[in-house]
């Protein structure tokens, strides 16, 4: 076995030249003065090598170490230079496999499912705000800490309800990595609770049944643009929003028929006011 004195003192050749220690380690002492720790082993009868470094960067203990490991990986079958491949292999598609990346791939994936362009233009706002901060990062090594820093700071804008949406939106965002087999966990699951909740301002509502009467009446005595006064006879039927009853109100003027569609259920009724 070999010492740390021993290796000290191991001067070059003219040709490279070995110096073993144990369980297949050696080290390759090359002509230029590099000193090379190597392992041998045999997988399914083959011999193979393999690089554990240069000495002293990597000590002879450490060697001794990456040698064992080596051993325990052909003592459970496994070849272990096909492991550190593997390893290598997924650490370069981690480190490629960034936040943004991940992000604008479930945002074409909304677009395929026919998301609404509101949708759509809302998702990208939000990877936008995000993206300073961890767009560049591997989302597998993305922490619950960086994204709260993150929603943090548009938190202390005095931007509470788009901070908790943002952290919703995050949260798809990595609940699809971890479909998608390119994270291990969710971060954004842990930060519930961990932002500020504002408090629910309530709108005005007519309550009263002759208020509402009044209302109605005045809706009908309405005296600008015609669809304008369509569009407020129908609201009290529907309660929808008003891009969804104009859209609701063009579908039936073309004349669709068709219920499984997306859109609101306008009866026949309904229409005459048109």
């Amino acid at each position: 076995m070999l010492t740390t004195v021993q290796i000290n003192a191991l001067k070059p050749r003219e040709k490279p030249y070995k110096v073993a220690d144990e369980k297949g380690l050696y080290l390759l002492v090359s002509p230029s003065g590099s000193y090379l720790w190597r392992v041998k082993f045999r997988f399914h009868g083959i011999e193979k090598k393999m690089a554990l470094g240069r000495y002293p960067d990597v000590s002879l203990k450490e060697a001794r170490k990456k040698c064992d490991e080596a051993r325990e990986q052909l003592s459970g079958g496994q070849d272990p230079l096909a492991v550190r491949l593997q390893a290598k292999v997924e650490a370069e598609l981690a480190a490629r496999t960034t936040f943004r990346v991940v992000a604008d791939e479930f945002i074409e994936k909304m677009e395929r499912e026919a998301k609404a362009p509101a949708t759509l233009k809302k998702a990208r706002w939000f990877r936008d705000l995000l993206d300073p901060s961890i767009g560049h990062r591997p989302i597998a090594d993305i922490t619950a800490h960086e994204l709260l820093q993150s929603l943090k700071r548009l938190e202390r804008k005095g931007h509470h309800e788009s901070a908790i949406r943002l952290r919703s939106f995050s949260g798809r965002i990595f609940r699809y990595a971890v479909a998608t087999l390119r994270a291990q966990h969710n971060p954004a699951d842990i930060l519930r609770g961990a932002l500020t909740t504002p408090k629910v301002k309530h709108h005005a509502a007519l309550l009263d049944p002759v208020k509402v009467g009044e209302l109605l009446r005045a809706i009908d005595g309405y005296g600008g643009k015609i669809e304008t006064r369509i569009a407020l006879q129908l609201a009290p039927h529907v309660y929808l929003r008003p891009g969804e009853l104009r859209k609701g109100v063009k579908r039936r003027s073309k004349g669709t028929p068709d219920r499984r569609r997306r859109g609101p259920p306008f009866s026949d009724n309904m229409m005459l006011v048109c």
